[in-house]
């Protein structure tokens, strides 16, 4: 867990002084951000004038109507590589929002090889176009999903400027279906079998979400051995979902939601392959042929629809078990491929469905285990207070990667002389332990605000005191806050921060501010040490920011880059309802490739004053 020391951020040598929280080069000044044309616009505030960074208003405003009225997918990057503006069908083709591509190095962030390994960027022919101010086309080149998955395109790059510097703008085509796996169809050799073999091995068991896996699966066959994947799935409560339809359609993969749901029981009785296959009595081969007379089943009459409507001439069907029982059924075929999946075939599928049934087997474990988990951490919690004017939310977001209760809280709950106070912290480690400690933490916090009515310096030495002497709490960062009234009507806040993340204040015309102020070490370093506080007004429409590192933290990236992502989202967010706020910036800020759990509290002052919002001092 990172941690913050005085003015200063130390985590593995890096340090960063709090003071300039602007662009690189913009000598501490703030930035907005605005939303024109479906991407991402860098506004500066007035009498303030760039001599670089982004292009003229006019330019991009041009720029956003030419590529949105384009009938493919586009988008175009700066002479770095950043990607400036993008339209609504490459979000879609590349399973990626503006907001997570706009401002992002394309190669870095797109380019693959086959194996879905980073291209050296000598390699990258947008980057190439744009210096050398020539077009270029380029065909059957990877590029990697939103989803993970990657995408065979391809790409025309054609040189343009904006206003004042080079850059390209980049149409995306899906390749050929019928053109990337060049022997789709044909029998694999014994190596190829082992080949395959390992290689889904090492894709499933290296996740463990069971959509994921299901996706990573269906990756594994289409196209390689079969135009269709389905998979059918039975349930907990021993109900049968057909939860994938899935076929390659111009080169992405695309789902049939039309023949996925839930599907008839299984019959104890039925010989038809699919029934047999989800009893786990044995695999088959299938033929639209199979399921032509009088069906025997619900199963059946679905199987029925399913060969009509893929056009499937050749199908073969294996069970998915587990250790324990049996998961579901997998089912490959064949349309466009013409050859006729074989008893072979079957061999090699039983192979991958036991590999499968494994991967699901743990990835289900796993997802009881964090809902448990999550549940657990969720109780402990706390509800947000009603009626006292100030209007609040929180969130609570889990690891995505972890299946373990974290040490990241919020509070908020009214003192004994009406004021109300806020808090945000994070107890390190992972685990029940990390749990334990926050609950241990946040009980004892409550306890000191609510009988002492002392600045939070002096609550939080007490805690860090009783933390380190009776507390099962190693170490840990807080935030703790009283919100009061002035004679004069204005809501006025009074923090002191043990080490953790600033609070963002955030106007309603959307000017950002961290509050830097009132710093110390985190708790259970120097407990006897005394603590500052900071005082700031809150205006009228803001909105405090209280959160954990889990929002700003992405591995190879700075802690300017985060807290920068941070304010220029929640500047563009400012006019939204709270719930509408916190939800999108949760959406647009929190790191894809994030660790850590994250909690947020957001607390609003009710624009025309702020008497009714918070207590008298």
């Amino acid at each position: 867990m990172p941690v913050f020391i005085g003015h200063s951020r130390v985590k593995g040598g890096y340090e960063r002084h709090l003071g300039r929280l602007g662009e690189p080069g913009d000598g501490g000044k703030k930035t907005a951000f605005a939303v024109v044309g479906g991407g991402r616009r860098v506004m500066d505030p007035p009498g303030v004038r760039r001599t670089g960074g982004r292009p003229p208003d006019d330019v991009l405003e041009a720029l956003a109507r030419v590529v949105d009225a384009l009938q493919s997918a586009a988008y175009v990057s700066d002479e770095q590589g950043r990607i400036v503006e993008v339209n609504a069908r490459a979000q879609q083709l590349l399973a990626r929002p503006a907001a997570l591509l706009v401002g992002q190095d394309a190669h870095d962030l797109l380019h693959r090889n086959q194996h879905g390994e980073r291209m050296p960027r000598v390699q990258c022919v947008v980057r190439q176009a744009v210096h050398s101010g020539r077009a270029a086309q380029k065909a059957g080149e990877w590029l990697e999903r939103g989803d993970g998955s990657l995408l065979r395109v391809d790409w025309t790059v054609a040189p343009c400027d904006l206003g004042d510097r080079p850059a390209a703008l980049v149409l995306l085509h899906p390749h050929d279906a019928a053109d990337p796996p060049e022997r789709a169809g044909a029998p694999l050799s014994e190596l190829e079998r082992l080949a395959l073999l390992a290689e889904t091995t090492s894709r499933l068991t290296s996740t463990l979400d069971v959509e994921e896996a299901l996706h990573r699966l269906v990756r594994l066959m289409v196209p390689r051995l079969a135009d269709w994947a389905v998979i059918d799935l039975i349930t907990e409560h021993d109900e049968v979902r057909r939860v994938t339809v899935a076929h390659m359609d111009n080169g992405v993969l695309t789902d049939r939601e039309d023949l996925q749901g839930p599907m008839p029981p299984v019959p104890e009785e039925s010989s038809m392959p699919l029934s047999r296959a989800l009893r786990g009595a044995a695999s088959a081969l299938a033929r639209p042929e199979t399921y032509q007379g009088p069906p025997d089943s619900g199963i059946a009459v679905e199987q029925r629809r399913l060969f009509e409507a893929t056009g499937m001439h050749s199908a073969v069907i294996a069970p998915i078990r587990s250790l324990r029982e049996v998961l579901g059924a997998l089912t490959l075929g064949r349309s466009a491929q013409p050859q006729p999946f074989t008893a072979a075939d079957i061999a090699l599928l039983e192979d991958i469905t036991r590999r499968a049934g494994l991967a699901l087997d743990n990835a289900r474990l796993y997802q009881r285990q964090r809902t448990v988990a999550e549940t657990m951490q969720r109780h402990l919690l706390p509800q947000l207070p009603r009626g006292l004017g100030l209007e609040m939310t929180a969130r609570y977001l889990s690891a995505p990667d972890a299946s373990d209760v974290g040490g990241d809280w919020y509070d908020a709950f009214t003192l004994a002389d009406g004021a109300m106070a806020l808090a945000i912290g994070d107890v390190v480690g992972h685990d029940l332990d990390a749990a334990s400690g926050m609950a241990q933490l946040r009980n004892m916090l409550r306890a000191y605000a609510w009988s002492q009515q002392k600045p939070p310096s002096k609550i939080v030495k007490w805690l860090d005191q009783a933390s380190v002497r009776i507390a099962e709490v190693s170490m840990a960062t807080l935030v703790f806050a009283r919100t009061t009234v002035t004679g004069d009507g204005q809501c006025k806040l009074t923090w002191t921060n043990a080490g953790h993340p600033p609070p963002l204040l955030i106007t309603h015309d959307g000017v950002t501010r961290y509050l830097t102020d009132g710093h110390g070490l985190l708790l259970g370093v120097a407990p006897d040490q005394a603590r500052t506080d900071a005082t700031t007004v809150l205006p009228s429409g803001s909105t405090l920011l209280l959160y954990t590192d889990g929002l700003i933290e992405s591995p190879g990236k700075s802690l300017d880059d985060g807290l920068r992502r941070l304010s220029r989202h929640a500047a563009s967010l400012a006019h939204r309802p709270l719930e509408s706020f916190t939800d999108q910036l949760l959406a647009r800020t929190r790191p894809s490739d994030n660790d850590d759990d994250v909690a947020l509290l957001a607390v609003r002052i009710p624009p025309g004053g702020s008497r009714a919002a918070c207590s008298v001092a």
